[in-house]
């Protein structure tokens, strides 16, 4: 069932020119939450904007019972949101959705992402890091500036490369050559996805050639967050039939072979 939680920020800081980082204490949650998952945030006290919008977690410190975003500002909502300040309220629904999964036999898995998709894979980076799971992260942005959680995967244990537009490092085929070596040089158990449609379609290819499990997080637009209202469907492929299914409720994540990339 889903949940309203009013609780307090903690801090919510401009990182970067297009980022922001925002904690929030949790002590008054009972809710576990996981890697993957995400709250449906009202962003404005005022009438407009008036549809909440989804924030994937970016790290959980259940020691601390705080929980932490990173996120881009893009649209009214976010700008609004950047306004709320330390001993404020936040007003969440969530945790909502299903997260990854870390299979137990998992010793060694690969991460790539994109843009804020990079604030999605690493709370399960830092899962993995709890778990004893050897992690490497490709993480893709437009500049270095926006490798913001670059430094927080390493915290976490992770080895991670970084490539970028500004360096003409970012193309797929860079991409690839980096994820065929570390998938044969670490025999990678698993691969993990978000952000890129560009970056999920060659996580399917190389996941399919190597055998290999994978998941994928989703971004999309949500209204209710709720599964009522229908505005984030996609497509699963099974059994060679298309299924559509709702991002918020059956998702965010799906495992990386049944997702069709348009």
């Amino acid at each position: 069932m889903m949940k309203q939680h009013l609780l307090p920020i903690l801090t919510n800081v401009q990182v970067s020119e297009r980022y922001w980082h925002m904690t929030i204490d949790t002590s008054n949650m009972n809710e576990r939450i996981e890697p993957g998952q995400f709250f449906h945030i009202r962003c404005s006290d005022n009438a407009f904007p008036f549809l909440r919008r989804p924030f994937s977690i970016y790290r959980i410190n259940r020691e601390e019972d705080t929980i932490e975003f990173l996120y881009l500002v893009k649209g009214e909502g976010t700008k609004d949101l950047t306004k709320k300040k330390p001993g404020e309220t936040a007003d969440l629904l969530g945790p909502l959705g299903y997260g990854f999964k870390l299979d137990p036999g998992f010793d060694e898995i690969l991460l790539t992402a994109r843009g804020v998709g990079i604030a999605t894979l690493a709370a399960l980076a830092q899962e993995a890091g709890r778990k004893g799971v050897r992690c490497t992260a490709i993480l893709s942005a437009r500049s270095k500036n926006d490798l913001l959680a670059a430094e927080t995967l390493q915290d976490f244990g992770a080895e991670v490369h970084h490539v970028t537009e500004e360096e003409e490092t970012s193309g797929v085929e860079s991409v690839e050559s980096q994820m065929r070596d570390i998938i044969e040089r670490k025999d990678v158990n698993a691969l993990y996805t978000c952000g890129s449609r560009r970056l999920s379609r060659l996580n399917q290819r190389l996941a399919a050639e190597y055998g290999l499990p994978g998941e994928i997080a989703l971004e999309e637009q949500m209204g209710c967050a709720m599964g009522a209202c229908f505005a984030c469907v996609c497509d699963l492929e099974e059994e060679g039939k298309h299924r559509s299914v709702r991002v918020c409720l059956e998702g965010p994540v799906f495992p990386l072979e049944k997702v069709v990339i348009s």
